[in-house]
């Protein structure tokens, strides 16, 4: 079967409004991004018009009174102005420069203005319409200026008298101009240039804004941004109220997103620190829970620890049109179900043990009554009587050495069962335990746990098949001499249970309470011991672990100091009558 993708397509949520509200994000960046640079290049081509403008009027008055000063000087200018007839002599030497250069009109004419050249032969003597009082004061000048031509940039020179002459009298002006029209036709000859240009940079700017645009379509698939903000709303609305924790990782095993549920499970609110962008190793959890969190593979409802808590975690891939995006978590509490499970089992295996009693009880009756037809009443009342007191014996040594009828429940459970696996349970001598200084869901999965184990390890050595268990509490509750439990100090609760099993190698002694670390093969294991260990250290007691001398398997002790916050169960001397009765 084929995997159906983690996240599924968005649809989008159309929303009434404005016809740019209901774009897409990269719609409207596209048209921003054409109008901003339709505009710019527009702006771009009239200053690179006016530019080449300028550029040609500074051009045409430079031109203009360079050629003015040129004629002015030239050998034979001034004794033609001064001939007797200059017109005939300078007539064709104005039209010749103006036919070889783009200047439209040469004009010499007499100190006072009468023209003796012009390229209009009916304006020839008559008077220059136009400034010439700066080049009669021996300064060349430019200016614009309309004459018989239409409005035209020129330029005026003085003549000079033939060099020798003292004074350096004026005896003529000379005139060059370039039509503004003319002007206008050589910036007009770039225009093309310019324009091209500027359609290119749009063109250049519209293909790189449609690619962006498509690109940015993908990336907020096709939603505008009233759609994408309401999304988000939502969805931070609905990840905050989930009652179950949400942890998003990236590929690189960063923390994308996590929820308020999820930093209190994995007690990462408290730190204050920045969790979003960390990776997973650096969180500080347990190395378990890491491990898997690290690895990104599937997980169904695999029972971790984070700290005080037990928790289901859940994990798969988050997949999109066939890419790996990263993984997402879902963590969910179960340390209350946990506890409530430990207690189940608590009454599960004492109803189990009782059945096993009701039967057991079944075939001594059975036994009796036989006897009694036999004619043999003293021997049924023998048999009997032994039978009832080794029972009630048992029964009433552990509601008297154990002030809770739900943990002596839970030790003639474990007796009951073990005894069916062919392991035979024995409660130690020195047993004292009226008074327990510990939460009774603590101490029921620190026995049930550690029992199960020292069976499991009792049934896999060889015969005899043998468990010791020992509570003792108060001021005497340390053991003296040297033993595994030397250096616990005295006072709290002691719990020591030994098997026969093969015993626990030294550098395996803390290795034990790992989570999921185990011997057995089968799955679900390696959960007990590591509750065992965190029970321990939420009451601040100690473990000690070694091998049994006596009965040649390991022996763990648990050392819980007296809390004086702990609240005893008043109920406890009440079942102890209850069960006497």
């Amino acid at each position: 079967m084929r995997a159906r993708p983690l996240l599924r397509p968005i649809r989008p949520i159309r929303l009434i409004g404005s016809r740019a509200a209901r774009l897409s994000i990269s719609k409207q960046v596209l048209l921003l991004q054409l109008a901003v640079a339709v505009l710019l290049t527009a702006a771009g081509t009239v200053a690179a018009i006016q530019q080449a403008r300028s550029t040609d009027f500074n051009h045409a008055r430079a031109e203009t009174l360079a050629l003015a000063e040129t004629i002015a000087a030239a050998p034979g200018t001034a004794a033609a102005v001064r001939s007797s007839d200059p017109t005939t002599q300078l007539q064709p030497i104005a039209s010749s420069i103006q036919a070889s250069t783009s200047v439209s009109f040469v004009v010499i004419m007499s100190p006072v203005g009468i023209r003796y050249t012009h390229p209009n032969p009916d304006e020839i003597g008559k008077h220059y319409i136009g400034d010439t009082a700066q080049a009669l004061a021996g300064h060349p000048f430019s200016e614009v200026y309309t004459g018989t031509l239409g409005p035209s940039v020129r330029s005026v020179a003085p003549i000079y008298a033939a060099n020798g002459q003292a004074d350096h009298k004026i005896v003529g002006l000379v005139s060059v101009g370039i039509t503004l029209e003319q002007v206008s036709t050589l910036a007009g000859r770039a225009l093309p240039l310019i324009l091209a240009i500027a359609l290119g940079a749009v063109a250049l700017v519209g293909l790189g804004s449609w690619a962006l645009s498509r690109r940015l379509s993908k990336q907020t698939l096709g939603l505008g941004p009233q759609e994408i903000t309401r999304l988000y709303e939502h969805h931070d609305a609905v990840l905050h109220a989930m009652h179950e924790g949400l942890l998003v990782l990236d590929r690189r095993r960063r923390v994308l997103l996590v929820n308020d549920e999820a930093l209190r499970l994995l007690d990462l609110s408290a730190s204050g620190e920045q969790i979003e962008g960390r990776n997973v190793a650096d969180l500080g959890l347990d190395p378990a829970l890491t491990a898997l969190l690290a690895s990104g593979r599937d997980a169904h409802d695999e029972t971790h620890l984070a700290g005080p808590r037990v928790l289901a975690v859940n994990q798969s891939k988050a997949v999109r049109d066939g890419r790996d995006l990263g993984t997402v978590a879902t963590l969910r509490d179960h340390t209350e179900l946990r506890a409530l499970a430990g207690e189940l089992d608590s009454a599960r295996a004492f109803a189990d043990a009782l059945s096993a009693s009701a039967h057991e009880a079944a075939n001594r009756l059975h036994t009796v009554v036989t006897l009694i037809e036999l004619d043999r009443p003293a021997d049924a009342v023998r048999f009997a009587t032994t039978e009832l007191a080794a029972s009630q014996g048992l029964i009433d040594r552990l509601l008297g050495a154990v002030g809770d009828e739900a943990v002596a429940a839970l030790l003639l459970g474990k007796i009951s069962q073990a005894a069916e696996r062919g392991v035979e349970i024995s409660i130690t001598e020195d047993t004292a335990a009226p008074e327990l200084a510990v939460p009774n869901r603590d101490l029921i999965t620190i026995l049930g746990n550690l029992i199960d184990n020292a069976v499991d390890a009792a049934a896999a050595g060889e015969a005899p098949h043998r468990v010791a268990v020992g509570l003792c509490s108060g001021p005497d509750s340390g053991r003296d001499g040297d033993g595994p439990a030397a250096s616990v100090p005295a006072g709290g609760l002691r719990i020591q249970i030994a098997d026969s099993g093969h015993g626990i190698e030294p550098e395996h002694a803390e290795e034990i309470f790992t989570r999921g670390w185990t011997t057995k093969n089968e799955a679900g294991h390696g959960i007990g011991l590591a509750l065992v260990r965190r029970s321990v250290d939420r009451n601040g007691g100690e473990i000690v672990v070694a091998n049994d001398p006596v009965l040649g398997g390991a022996v763990i002790t648990v050392h819980l100091p007296n809390r004086p916050d702990t609240h005893l169960s008043d109920d406890a001397p009440a079942a102890k009558e209850r069960a006497e009765v």
